[in-house]
């Protein structure tokens, strides 16, 4: 509630900074009337661009570019995909966990292009939910990651999560793997695709959904993602204005959506190429 602004001390907000902060005798403390999660309502937003790979019976598949979030955060936010897709699909209000959620199956990171799936009918969502938890959805990713890496291969490991604001995940040593704490064990499959100069084109398949697994992943293997800020190498000869990571394709069942390379990310490869 700090955070979003909802706390007064005195007339004045006060930050998240505040935390801890000695009241004085006669201080004014107010706080904003307090809506379920589920109640909120994100705004429409005709002005942001939609681009529609594929869509069913209840579903829409969309191409986010990098630097657009998938939802708000708070009831004010505007910008983000589920905003254009609720002036697109106004029913989508309230299904799935609702809210500023509403039809949110998934997420991709807001750095991250691609294919992201909303649900627009609860039926679906539930099916479509449901196939995520299942790891029967097979999402294809492309990533530029720094060296030469060859070949092709299956990795576990266990990721749990480091740091909450901003987010940063790191993986578990084997004690804290053995108590599992808080360990996630996630699955990932790659495939060298091309060799450049000083990068590789490896094509992903994450058969699970941990917060930064392909990144987290491919740093541990000695691979970081062009780019990449939070697990990437600082300085070296190769930059990228943003991660060069792309949901390439996302299938299951009848929904089978593809994004093609962003701009950005085709021109990453032209330079790169040898």
């Amino acid at each position: 509630m700090l955070a979003r602004g909802a706390v007064t001390v005195d007339r004045k907000v006060v930050a998240e900074s505040a935390k801890g902060h000695n009241l004085q005798p006669g201080s004014s403390v107010m706080v904003a009337p307090f809506a379920r999660p589920e109640d909120e309502r994100a705004q429409s937003d005709a002005d942001r661009e939609l681009v529609v790979l594929a869509e069913g019976e209840g579903w829409l598949a969309v191409d986010k570019p990098a630097g657009v979030a998938v939802h708000p955060l708070n009831v004010d936010e505007t910008g983000t995909l589920l905003n254009a897709v609720i002036a697109r699909c106004p029913e989508i209000h309230g299904v799935g966990e609702g809210g500023l959620r509403s039809g949110v199956v998934h997420r991709i990171d807001i750095d991250t292009s691609g294919v992201v799936l909303f649900e627009t009918r609860q039926a679906a969502w539930e099916r479509i939910r449901g196939a995520f938890a299942a790891h029967t959805v097979e999402k294809h990713y492309r990533a530029i990651v720094v060296g030469h890496l060859r070949g092709e291969g299956n990795i576990e490991v266990g990721l749990l999560t480091a740091r909450h604001r901003p987010a940063r995940v790191r993986v578990a040593s084997e004690a804290e793997a053995e108590r599992a704490r808080g360990v996630r064990i996630s699955g990932t499959r790659w495939r060298s695709v091309a060799l450049l100069d000083g990068a590789t084109l490896v094509d992903v398949y994450p058969r699970t959904g941990f917060l930064h697994q392909i990144r987290v992943t491919l740093a541990h293997m000695g691979f970081p993602v062009v780019g990449d800020k939070t697990y990437g190498p600082r300085g070296g000869s190769i930059t990228a204005s943003r991660q060069m990571l792309h949901a390439a394709r996302a299938t299951t069942d009848e929904i089978d959506a593809h994004s093609p390379d962003p701009p950005d990310f085709a021109e990453q490869l032209h330079r790169l190429a040898v």
